[in-house]
């Protein structure tokens, strides 16, 4: 059920976390609530992942931790909601929680050092850091795959870190973008197409699917809205991407923001790679625009980032300015 208020909490939230992020000070000697959802996963993964039986059983075993996991936390959001409307200004700490969910400066701090290590460092630096931020094997990667993991990461993170989270708390308030970050994390763990995976993960991949099928597309549309601030021709070069290579990737959702993004660089991402010493052949997105490359250096980083901060700027002001019309409901 949508509630009015909910605006007024989530604006503060993606300020908190635009201005604060995750505070080293806090996260140093506590664990970040998504790491303990990481536990929680890693934990259950190890009880219920039983590779001795079949795909059957295996994947209902995936679909009662996912269940579980969901109803966990939503109910852990409900009781959090309900203790803060008892404390005097509650929704303030209401507010903190909701930014912890939110990843916009991290993301940024993240593909930013993947950029200065370009720039200034080493190759096996750059690697490095593009390891923290990118699913695939980074070890072989030249300059311009380092630039694009980088980019991609950043494209569809943007959906996942940054519009999902709003988007569910719009919804369901606390306890929706607490489930969803824990379905979120769960993809992230146990989603992969791999022996280990692929039939105890399954319910995980195909809800967290479902989940992200809108704010993909959202966020592919406020890629392709601040790209026109470019000028014309990258908002055609991005609308254009989006309309022929979205749907190129296996994932329903993440060609979405990273044609977007493609098209507006004028860059041609993905294709074939490396997952847990597996080769991925994926498709190339970005190629059926004209002119563009997949030569990424730091400086599409750059370009990459200036986008993604507009964007976010956008999501910020669209916020506003549906709290400004909710404020008299407040």
């Amino acid at each position: 059920m949508l509630e009015p208020c909910i605006f007024l909490i989530l604006l503060l939230a993606i300020l908190i976390d635009a201005l604060v992020g995750d505070p080293d000070f806090i996260y140093l000697r506590l664990k970040h609530p998504v790491q303990l959802m990481g536990l929680m996963i890693s934990y259950l993964d190890k009880k219920l992942n039983k590779q001795y039986q079949n795909s059957f059983y295996q994947r209902i075993s995936g679909i009662i931790l996912i269940i579980f996991l969901l109803i966990l936390s939503a109910l852990f959001g409900l009781v959090l909601k309900n203790i803060f409307n008892l404390i005097p200004h509650g929704w303030i700490l209401e507010a903190f929680i909701i930014s912890s969910m939110i990843a916009a400066k991290s993301l940024y701090q993240h593909v930013k050092s993947v950029q200065n290590s370009l720039e200034t460092s080493t190759l096996d630096e750059a690697r490095l850091e593009a390891s923290k931020i990118v699913g695939r094997n980074t070890k072989n990667l030249d300059n311009h795959g380092v630039a694009r993991s980088a980019i991609e990461s950043l494209s569809e993170n943007f959906s996942d870190g940054i519009i999902a989270p709003i988007f569910w708390t719009v919804i369901l308030g606390l306890p929706g973008i607490l489930a969803y970050k824990m379905l979120n994390t769960a993809d992230s763990m146990i989603g992969h197409k791999n022996h280990k995976y692929i039939y105890f993960g399954w319910a995980s991949a195909r809800l967290d699917d479902i989940a992200n099928f809108i704010p993909a597309r959202i966020s592919a549309l406020l890629f392709c809205i601040v790209a026109s601030l470019s000028g014309r021709a990258a908002f055609i070069r991005s609308f254009k991407a989006i309309y022929n290579d979205a749907k190129k990737l296996d994932s329903i959702n993440s060609g979405y923001p990273e044609a977007a993004m493609a098209g507006a660089l004028n860059l041609i991402l993905a294709g074939p790679r490396l997952y847990s010493g597996e080769d991925f052949k994926g498709n190339w997105i970005g190629d059926s625009v004209k002119g563009s490359t997949s030569n990424a250096t730091h400086k599409e980083i750059g370009k990459a980032l200036s986008l993604y901060t507009k964007a976010c700027i956008l999501s910020f002001l669209l916020v506003t300015l549906i709290t400004l019309f909710f404020m008299e409901r407040c």
